[in-house]
């Protein structure tokens, strides 16, 4: 194991087993689920999450406190450990901007330590997919500025693809227009989403029908994986595990990648995409 503490956040929907193993610390979000507020992922099952949101009620979200970074990251460098954190997308959330100003007030504090933030410009699994690359490379024997150096140089590898079931969720994100929204629910359109270089949702094709939308996800997979080595990939899903393992079960017979890593879409990702999301994550060429 390497000498120094990776640090991400609760947005990169890894398995909780996996990030003990791999003694990753994972900064919580806090969320709002109608007027209850949540500072852990523990405090409301993933299932009753979605299944409130199936109801209606409305789901909100905030960043990072900036108190909680400053304290957590001053407790590794008190136990005299560099460190360096893979931030959610700075698209998507101000916490990499936060966590960078205190790394900057830190290394002052401790001249010693290395401090680190990585912008992933990934999102849900993407970023996690990105983390489990990184550990890889950690577990490899590469420094902690070897890691950072390869983390800047290969995050735009991470592709993002995935499809809504139903638009109105990404309407009230800000993601689409509410007449897309609604006319796209009427014509049955399922878009096919990306996470651009800008670490932006992006649509990127609108395609009629939910198992082609799932199945295009596939048929863009084969082309922008190109020469990418891919021993693995990764699905999360808004609580819809049947069309998260369509997917796993096309890819593994189409591309003989045997290795997934399935998990949910997490509280703060999917207050915005909504149940029944589906997203794929894998190495590629270019996003």
């Amino acid at each position: 194991m390497p000498d120094y503490a990776i640090l991400t956040d609760m947005t990169a929907d890894l398995p909780e087993k996996y990030c003990e193993e791999k003694n990753i610390y994972v900064f919580n979000y806090t969320f709002m689920v109608g007027e209850t507020e949540y500072t852990d992922i523990h405090q409301l099952p993933i299932k009753d999450f979605y299944a409130e949101m199936r109801a209606g009620t409305m789901t909100r979200t905030s960043q990072v406190q900036m108190e909680t970074i400053r304290s957590i990251f001053r407790d590794f460098l008190e136990q005299g450990k560099d460190l360096i954190y893979y931030a959610f997308s700075s698209a998507l959330s101000g916490t990499f901007s936060t966590a960078s100003t205190i790394a900057e007030e830190l290394r002052e504090e401790y001249p010693d330590r290395k401090v680190y933030v990585v912008d992933t410009l990934c999102a849900s699994l993407g970023e996690g997919l990105f983390v489990m690359k990184a550990v890889e490379k950690a577990e490899e024997g590469l420094t902690i500025d070897e890691l950072y150096q390869w983390s800047l140089d290969t995050r735009l590898s991470v592709i993002h693809l995935f499809t809504v079931d139903d638009l109105m969720f990404l309407h009230r994100g800000g993601r689409v227009s509410k007449t897309a929204a609604v006319a796209g629910s009427i014509l049955g359109i399922k878009p096919v989403l990306h996470v651009s270089d800008e670490g932006k949702l992006v649509p990127v094709k609108k395609i009629r029908g939910r198992k082609q939308s799932l199945i295009e996800m596939v048929n863009m997979m084969e082309v922008q994986m190109g020469n990418a080595e891919n021993p693995y990939f990764a699905i999360s899903h808004g609580d819809c595990i049947e069309d998260a393992e369509l997917v796993a079960n096309e890819i593994k017979k189409r591309f003989g990648i045997k290795k997934s890593v399935i998990n949910f879409v997490g509280p703060i990702v999917g207050a915005h995409s909504g149940p029944g999301t589906v997203a794929l994550f894998f190495m590629g060429e270019k996003r």
